[in-house]
Formats: structure tokens, C-alpha cells, sequence
């Protein structure tokens, strides 16, 4: 197979591109790098069937040569970023939707979107199934990420129903791993960055607002799954294991060892109280779980930030780019 993947210079991105080259796949990575990093595939250049070119999915281009499957990543996902890049998320999502569409119908492609749990919003239903249409604020600070993602799978669908495109869409709830960005607002690498600076771990509300944490690896392979069906979804891709956010911090600083101490701070607006996924249906019909314990797959997540200490002062800044035009 060879597998356009949008975005995937990004935490996840590099992840799947990784995983699709380890089982035989060619990978064409495309990225504009206002979010994700050269770093993170610079390992891959080397690597058969693999090339990376500077892109930006919200403007017209092409790919030459075959294409079996196009996976849409290309979209600011952390806080930190889609704040700072309103219209640039907002593009993403509607252009950048569009013209990747367009690329998987000319080839006759599997098209796979990167959605996410935040079309749920702030969710009145709990756990949250697929057929939930979510309780979201559109003029919220949030919201243009949380639009953005909603425009893209109607997009999505308006394009399997009228073209007959091949298409899939999986919400991905919140993932963690290596290769995160210690600044980038998620709440896993900002604990574990605080934990090991010895900041104290800086909590919202009372720490009792609920998420469900995903390994970045049981993450990968459902998007793999995703893009080796045929069938549209939308997918919920998460660990359905729910989890306070102060239950969380408490555990990085066990596994830190860090002498840290909770601080609470006013709760922002529209900061969604409860998110569980149900996964019954990526069960069924993908054949996916996840495996990996929040424990273990926090531990691993602290080791690779302590192996590259330099990530926990590197500001969020746009990398420099050397690829091919």
C-alpha cells in the first residue's frame, strides 16, 4: 500500500507513518510544520519507501504516482496551538478536508479522517456513543477546533454519499505518548513536564473532571484498522477506562517520583466535564481494543521525556524545515 498521511510530522502522524513503514507500506508525508516537528521523522528519511515534502494541505497540490489510502491528520489538535491558529484550524478542517477528498476520489484512495471526541463537545450524554450529536458551544473559545472537526465529517460523509468515496472516520479521544510537546497544553505532557521541573501540577476546577487515556501505540492500531476497512463509521478510538484528571496527576507523580504539589486553578469555559468513549463498535467491526495500562504507558511516556531533557524547555514553535519542495 502506499498511504498519503497529512500531518504527519505530528505526535500522532509520526506514529502511523512509523507503523505503516514497519509493515511494508511506502509512506508520503505531508506537513506544513506549523504544529508538528521535523524531528519526529527525521529518523524515518533513510527508510525505504519513505519521503517527507513540505505542504500545505489548505492549498492546492498534487501526488504523483499511486495512492491507496490518504489519512487526514493535518490540523492543529492541542490547545495551545489551535488558540494561537484559529483560521489556520478552521482551514484545516473545511480546505484541507476538501482538497484530501478530492486527492483519495482521483485515485480511487481510501480516505481516513483524524476526527476527534471533541465533536461531543461538552457531552449531556455519558458514555459517549457514535450516534451522540454532541453539546457544543459554537462561538467558544474551543469551538474552532471542535467545528473544524464536525465540517470535516460532514464533508466526509457528503462525499461517501454523493461521490461514492471510500471513507472513515474515527474520533480519537485523548491520546499520550512519546513525542508529545512538553508545552503544548495537553494534560499528560503538562503534568509530567511540572512534575519533573518540580513545578506544582496545575489543576482546573477540582480535578474531578473525567478522561479516558489512550497509549499512543493502541491508538496507532486503530487507525490501521481504520484504514485497512472498507466501512465509514464514525469510529470512537479511546480507552474506555475513565479516569479523574486528579487521579491522573497523582499517578505522575508517583511515577515521577516528583515532590510537586497540586495547585487548583478557575475552571475554563466550555472545559467538558465527563469524557468516556464507548468502543462497541470499533470492537465489532475494526477487531480493536486498547492494551496498554495507564501506568505502563505513563511510564513509558516519562522515560522518553527524561531521555530528551531539551523537551521540556523547547518552546512550540514552528520547526525548520529542510525537506523536499
Amino acid at each position: 500500500m502506499r498511504a498519503v498521511v497529512a500531518g504527519g510530522s505530528g505526535f500522532l502522524g509520526s506514529h502511523l507513518c512509523e507503523a505503516l513503514l514497519r509493515r511494508g507500506d511506502s509512506v508520503r508525508c505531508l506537513d506544513d510544520f506549523s504544529s508538528g516537528r521535523a524531528e519526529n521523522v527525521r529518523h524515518l528519511l533513510r527508510t525505504p519507501g519513505f519521503e517527507c515534502v513540505s505542504c500545505d494541505v489548505t492549498a492546492r497540490f498534487r501526488v504523483a504516482g499511486e495512492v491507496d489510502a490518504v489519512v487526514h491528520l493535518a490540523s492543529p489538535a492541542s490547545p495551545y496551538d489551535y488558540q494561537r491558529m484559529p483560521l489556520q484550524t478552521l482551514a484545516a478542517g473545511s480546505r484541507g478536508t476538501e482538497n484530501l477528498l478530492d486527492l483519495a476520489l482521483r485515485h480511487h484512495a481510501r480516505f481516513v479522517l483524524a476526527s476527534t471526541s471533541e465533536v461531543y463537545g461538552d457531552p449531556a450524554v455519558h458514555p459517549q456513543t457514535e450516534d451522540y450529536w454532541g453539546h457544543v458551544n459554537p462561538v467558544g473559545p474551543r469551538s474552532v477546533y471542535d467545528e473544524a472537526k464536525r465540517y470535516a465529517e460532514a464533508l466526509s460523509m457528503a462525499y461517501r454519499r454523493s461521490e461514492d468515496a471510500d471513507v472513515g472516520i474515527v474520533r480519537i479521544f485523548n491520546t499520550y505518548g512519546p513525542r508529545m510537546r512538553a508545552q503544548d497544553g495537553r494534560v499528560v505532557s503538562t503534568f509530567v513536564r511540572q512534575a519533573l521541573a518540580g513545578e506544582d501540577l496545575t489543576l482546573f476546577g477540582d480535578g474531578g473532571q473525567t478522561r479516558s487515556f489512550c497509549y499512543v501505540d493502541d491508538l496507532v492500531r486503530g487507525l490501521t484498522a481504520a484504514i485497512d476497512s472498507h466501512r465509514t463509521g464514525p469510529f470512537n478510538l479511546g480507552n474506555p477506562e475513565e479516569r479523574t484528571v486528579r487521579e491522573l496527576a497523582e499517578l505522575v507523580l508517583l511515577i515521577t517520583g516528583s515532590s510537586s504539589r497540586l495547585r487548583f486553578l478557575p475552571l475554563p469555559v466550555d472545559d467538558p466535564v465527563r469524557r468516556c468513549p464507548v468502543i462497541t463498535r470499533a470492537r465489532t467491526q475494526l477487531g480493536w481494543r486498547p492494551l496498554v495500562p495507564l501506568d505502563e504507558g505513563l511510564r513509558r511516556t516519562v522515560e522518553w521525556f527524561l531521555a530528551q531533557p531539551e523537551t521540556l524547555v523547547r518552546s512550540p514553535e514552528r520547526s525548520a524545515v529542510g525537506w523536499s519542495p
